[in-house]
């Protein structure tokens, strides 16, 4: 017996004349979605296996379309900051975690990790049973969706702390038992909240961690730190597979020892490349650095922002969370007594064009660096970063606008898809459409 046609409402959507990120090309080709399940369909199969025409198509107008943003260190945006507990407890903290990811979406970012600077104990035990991983409900209302929270510290170097309070840092001498004290015992289950931890791979039990932390499935990132090249690969051997924020809070290369860096240049039998970090608003690095760490090691560049609250908030002077006051001026921040960088404010997709511009990569090279590659790191990339069958709809409407000056270009976001749903849709009267 032959199949039957599905009569009613599918949840099928098709989108058509777009232009589909896959690897390093852009390829014209259709991309058939299911708003009811929230995941990428075989458009083939759906049309002749199940003879299911879909319920909306949507053309695209030779648009970009991307896999969803993904953001591995984001301190806060929008006023809120992940590491500060509301006067009134974590009920309003729980609210404004909600605010952020409502907002965040509507830059292109459908997943982060809400990114934990050092602090006490206490406020570790009071925010990261908020900051799981959000995706379960697969609800496209709850804006985007954490991936599991990034402790960056208080496992690092007192020398490399940047505007981390060296008060609070720690040595994790007892191993994963340091750790649990510090972040909660509950919080370091199999079924843990944490999906990365930056920590300096010299200070005294920080091997053993790094070991324990591979064994719960969480990433363990090499940061802040004074290591040596060898004292780096030590850490990679012991199980780190990231470098959080590369360049920064680090030595610098020297040559007759490279550092950090140096694992860039690394490929052998006993450890692989790292993934790493790269922060490319025009303020943390210089772009030809940018560029050197990319063509030593393309396959590992992961775009982050590492923006903290004052992201998306007007120029001035704002209290810090360690007693300091920062000053912000456009997309520079700035500790207010020392002039120290504090932090970023820029967005993600302006992270893709500066990158873009700074080193001749391609879109779809620049958005790799934001959603294949990301996924790759955190292990999920059978679920996040591609357009392939079967991996969840998140999904961004891209547009690349010629810039006024030279060659430069800049990535827009048209609309975001969450679990199969859009739900964000630019101004349409931009020049050109």
């Amino acid at each position: 017996m032959g199949s039957t046609a599905v009569t009613g409402p599918s949840g099928v959507v098709k989108f058509t004349n777009c232009l589909l990120v896959k690897g390093a090309d852009l390829v014209q080709e259709d991309l058939w979605i299911s708003s009811v399940t929230g995941k990428i369909l075989n458009g083939q199969e759906i049309l002749y296996g199940h003879l299911t025409a879909p319920d909306d198509i949507i053309d695209l107008g030779g648009r970009i379309l991307s896999p969803g943003l993904i953001d591995v260190q984001l301190n806060g945006a929008y006023g809120f900051d992940f590491s500060v507990i509301p006067e009134n407890g974590s009920i309003a903290y729980g609210k404004g975690v909600q605010q952020v990811n409502r907002n965040l979406v509507r830059g292109g970012v459908t997943s982060y990790l809400p990114t934990l600077t050092s602090q006490r104990p206490e406020v570790y035990h009071q925010a990261l049973p908020y900051l799981g991983p959000s995706g379960s409900p697969r609800d496209p209302t709850l804006g985007s969706e954490s991936l599991g929270a990034h402790c960056e510290g208080p496992f690092l170097s007192p020398t490399k702390n940047g505007i981390h309070n060296a008060t609070v840092l720690q040595v994790p001498q007892d191993g994963i038992a340091s750790l649990a004290s510090c972040y909660g015992s509950s919080n370091l289950t199999q079924a843990t909240p944490i999906k990365l931890v930056t920590i300096a791979p010299e200070l005294p039990g920080a091997l053993s961690t790094i070991q324990s932390l591979a064994s719960l499935g969480i990433v363990a990132s090499i940061g802040h730190s004074e290591a040596t090249y060898e004292e780096a690969k030590l850490g990679i051997k012991a199980g780190a597979t990231s470098i959080t924020h590369l360049f920064n809070a680090m030595k610098p290369l020297h040559h007759r020892n490279p550092g950090i860096f140096g694992l860039l240049g690394t490929a052998s039998s006993s450890i692989s490349k790292p993934y790493f970090g790269i922060i490319a608003d025009g303020i943390h690095i210089h772009p030809t650095s940018i560029k050197i760490a990319y063509n030593a090691h393309p396959e590992g560049l992961i775009l982050v922002t590492d923006a903290m609250r004052l992201a998306g908030m007007p120029d001035g002077v704002y209290d810090w969370t360690n007693g300091s006051r920062i000053v912000k001026d456009g997309a520079l921040l700035t500790l207010e007594e020392n002039g120290k960088i504090a932090g970023s404010s820029i967005e993600l997709i302006d992270c893709v064009t500066n990158f873009m511009n700074w080193t001749g990569a391609s879109v779809p090279e620049a958005l790799k660096a934001v959603t294949e590659t990301p996924a790759r790191m955190l292990g999920l990339e059978d679920v996040k970063g591609s357009l392939q069958e079967g991996r969840d709809a998140d999904l961004v409407v891209l547009d690349v606008l010629e810039g006024a000056v030279g060659d430069d270009k800049r990535v827009v976001v048209d609309q975001v898809w969450k679990f199969g749903v859009k739900v964000y849709e630019s101004e349409p009267c931009r020049l050109g459409h």
